[in-house]
């Protein structure tokens, strides 16, 4: 199969792509620059000049295409607004060139827009277009597509990490480092999902290879870690004080990072297993954040 894949030289775009090359697939990935088109090389796949911003050349790497992850997000979160439409015209200029076939689209938004509620677990089958989550612009534009007859899935994510990036906590550990302590908010006692990419990216080649339209799977390993947990190990990784913040204190403390910090992000991936057969096998948050103190 040929696929197109957004964001192919990011950490987790960079892991499915190499995934599916090992599984026999024919791999091309968004390249807007000549470094990004060597290291895609290395992996044995092919490059397509273009970026997120050229509408053009998405629609033209997706009619080439046997099948489309997009992958890519521009994570300047202090846009939001601009961040939200530059997402929806990337995914629709991607179902355009799908349109007329049953070639598949995945789609990657997050498992915290499958939560009803904080403190519930996140399902896969629910979805509320009008909850508060800077991904929702994901996943409306998903539901658009596939409005348009394009064979849309959607794969959410977790904290996705390994023993040198841990989504979120990296940020955190990089401000534990600034600020000289380790901080949680009130308790503590909120919890983020979590999976290693090499999992994630199994799920994905799963998912491409079975091509359900219509169906949301979420790539969890773990439903959840406190971030008391978390930031108990940033502080012995660091050897810097653990401390307590209020609410009010967040923003001052974590900048960007305080929307996060005091979000419930567990999630279930019971429907996901049901439905693939899909089995992580990798270290868990903890594990790897060990692993990257230890190798620092």
């Amino acid at each position: 199969m040929n696929v197109f894949i957004t964001g192919a030289s990011g950490f987790i775009g960079m892991a499915i792509a190499a995934e599916l090359v090992q599984a026999g697939h024919h791999v091309t990935g968004l390249a807007r620059s000549e470094q990004t088109v060597q290291r895609l090389n290395r992996i044995g796949a092919d490059a397509h000049r273009g970026e997120l911003k050229n509408l053009l050349s998405l629609t033209v790497g997706a009619r080439a295409a046997d099948a489309v992850i997009h992958c890519a997000y521009d994570h300047a979160f202090a846009h939001p607004q601009d961040t939200a439409m530059q997402e929806m015209q990337a995914i629709a200029a991607l179902g355009k060139g799908l349109l007329d076939s049953t070639r598949p689209l995945l789609i990657t938004s997050v498992a915290a827009m499958g939560s009803r509620a904080p403190g519930q677990l996140a399902s896969e089958d629910f979805y509320d277009p009008s909850m508060q989550n800077p991904r929702k612009s994901t996943e409306i534009a998903a539901a658009q597509v596939a409005d348009s007859g394009v064979n849309v899935s959607i794969i959410r994510l977790p904290q996705v990490h390994n023993e040198v990036k841990q989504g979120f906590v990296s940020a955190l550990i990089q401000l534990a480092r600034e600020k000289g302590v380790s901080a949680y908010v009130e308790e503590g006692n909120n919890q983020w999902a979590a999976a290693h990419v090499a999992d994630v990216a199994s799920l994905y080649r799963t998912v491409l290879e079975k091509a359900l339209p219509g169906q949301r799977y979420h790539a969890v390993a773990e439903q959840g870690i406190s971030l008391r947990n978390i930031a108990e190990d940033i502080g012995a990784g660091l050897g810097v004080p653990v401390v307590q913040l209020t609410r009010e204190e967040a923003s001052a403390h974590f900048g960007w990072l305080a929307l996060f910090v005091t979000m419930d992000m567990r999630a279930s991936a019971e429907l996901t297993r049901q439905r693939t057969g899909w089995q992580p096998s990798h270290p868990g948050l903890l594990q790897d954040l060990e692993r990257y103190f230890r190798l620092a």
